[in-house]
């Protein structure tokens, strides 16, 4: 049989395809990463936050993937979402950072810095709350945004928890975050 007649009647191998999504590329390029707070302690009188700094000169741009909220006590609290704002207090910088694909040797460090703060007085000042949501008790609040919250350098994503009411009560809770980081690319 002739090159052509095979062509004609032998089957072809279709096509292999594969799907990979987004945050798994982003992890195999060592672009992706996950952190969270320490515990932290608020109260009827006092707020809490937990959040995602893009540092200012930083070069990059900051995807917010997924953000999670868990709550450790035994009533609800409210969290509100804020973009590019100044919380109260002065960030401490997390250790819980990891590059989420750790076979990558030297392991990527992130520009981005998980920060937190806790038992602070004030609210956040300037930017823009764009959502509040309720965190029930024992339970985690997860929401994926599949990095779709993009932060330029100097900017940031706060999640703010604070008591819904006046009752005296004490919470607990943990702010975890997963993300990617890009260098920005320059218009000519």
């Amino acid at each position: 049989m002739t090159d052509f007649m095979e062509s004609i009647f032998l089957p072809k191998r279709p096509l292999e395809v594969v799907s990979i999504p987004n945050t798994l590329s982003k992890s195999l390029q060592g672009k992706y990463f996950v952190g969270q707070t320490e515990s932290l302690t608020f109260s009827n009188t006092t707020n809490a936050w937990g959040a995602l700094v893009n540092p200012n000169n930083s070069g990059i741009n900051l995807f917010a993937n997924v953000y999670t909220i868990s709550n450790f006590t035994d009533k609800p609290f409210l969290v509100q979402l804020w973009f590019n704002t100044d919380p109260p207090g002065i960030g401490a910088p997390s250790t819980k950072v990891s590059p989420a694909n750790t076979a990558l040797i030297p392991h990527p460090v992130p520009k981005v810095d998980v920060q937190f703060n806790q038992n602070v007085t004030g609210v956040p000042v300037g930017g823009i709350n764009v959502f509040d949501r309720i965190v029930s008790p024992g339970a985690t609040l997860v929401s994926e945004e599949d990095g779709k919250l993009i932060f330029p350098s100097g900017g940031n994503l706060v999640l703010f928890l604070t008591s819904p009411g006046s009752v005296p009560m004490t919470f607990s809770a943990i702010v975890a975050f997963g993300w990617w980081e890009e260098k920005v690319k320059h218009c000519q």
